[in-house]
């Protein structure tokens, strides 16, 4: 069997033949595999979901409880066949519940990893390597040049601008379903215990993470109704990056905007959004991170998707490994 008669690229996504299915598919289908809950993987509207069960309660919270017509939770490792296919989920690392997905028939296994990272995160499974003969991987940061420091170095740099300037807020920009708890967390780990204000568009997440027993911490709301702006001089703030050209944003004194991304790597990309202290926390892999997952898989051959794909296609023929972009189309960077 060829890798292309087992999972090929359509309009809706990449999809299985033989199994019928399509995994993190843009549009409605008739079955969805789902690696993750962030927007750009997992849209409501299938027929039937197959996740696992933290994506199917995110997506629940996101969408609503009737975001597909069924649903199927997989546990991590558990083999399922779909007509004669074996599919299995696996740790993807990148947020709650995210998970590689392995596809195997007639000898051939396929590994699409929708969004992983390999840093440790205390909010989420770590990514386990999952052997294969062909790897789909993403290539969000794949650049020589993102090289992505320790995430608590980063949250160091915020405590002692917190310190330096009690009398200032800190603004921080996080995605709101994994950057932010991870934020949050990390948080907690360096020792900060006073409370964290949230946007209301981080409430139900942060909670869902909280009953899965992830402990963040005391979060209070940060909500244009309550409050002045003296109540939060000192304090940390962690809202989306959307919601800081609005009112709510002007509501906080002097404060000092951050924003954690991958993207904070490029210093321009910080200075034309107006990112005062820029965090470079990713929820992705970066160079060297994608190099070595790459090899450790033991794939003879890769498949590039949604990033920097030229860029990774040549190292891997560099490296004797056959390789090509699939140039699928919806896959943005809410997590980044």
């Amino acid at each position: 069997m060829r890798p292309s008669d087992l999972l090929c690229s359509r309009p809706q996504g990449l999809y299985c033949p033989p199994g019928d299915f399509f995994i993190d598919p843009v549009s409605p289908v008739d079955r969805a595999l789902i690696t993750h809950g962030h927007s750009d993987h997992a849209r409501s509207g299938h027929r039937s979901v197959l996740a696992t069960r933290e994506t199917l309660d995110i997506m629940a919270l996101r969408y609503g409880a009737d975001f597909a017509g069924s649903t199927q939770a997989a546990a991590l490792g558990e083999t399922i066949s779909l007509n004669g296919v074996a599919v299995s989920f696996h740790p993807a690392g990148h947020v709650l519940g995210s998970a590689q997905i392995a596809v195997k028939h007639n000898g051939l296994t396929i590994v699409a990893s929708g969004d992983y990272k390999r840093q440790p995160d205390p909010t989420c499974a770590a990514f386990e390597v999952v052997p294969c003969d062909v790897f789909i991987t993403e290539a969000t940061f794949a650049l020589p040049v993102f090289r992505h420091p320790p995430a608590q170095d980063e949250i160091g740099k915020l405590l002692r601008s917190v310190e330096q300037f009690p009398e200032r807020s800190h603004l921080v920009g996080a995605y709101a379903l994994g950057k932010a708890q991870r934020v949050m967390r990390l948080l907690r780990d360096a020792g900060y215990d006073k409370p964290i204000y949230i946007h209301g568009a981080m409430a139900r997440i942060s909670d869902y993470y909280q009953g899965q027993g992830i402990d963040l911490g005391q979060l209070e709301p940060a909500t244009v109704e309550a409050g002045g702006k003296a109540d939060f001089a000192g304090a940390i703030v962690i809202g989306p990056p959307s919601t800081f050209a609005d009112r709510w944003a002007r509501r906080f004194p002097d404060p000092v905007s951050s924003f954690a991304s991958g993207w904070m790597r490029i210093r321009q990309r910080a200075k034309q959004g107006g990112v005062e202290l820029p965090l470079i926390i990713s929820d992705h892999g970066d160079w060297d991170e994608l190099a070595a997952t790459i090899k450790e898989t033991g794939a003879s051959e890769v498949w590039v998707t949604h990033g920097r794909e030229e860029a990774l296609v040549r190292w891997c023929e560099l490296e004797g490994l056959a390789a090509k972009p699939l140039h699928l189309i919806g896959y943005e960077d809410e997590g980044q």
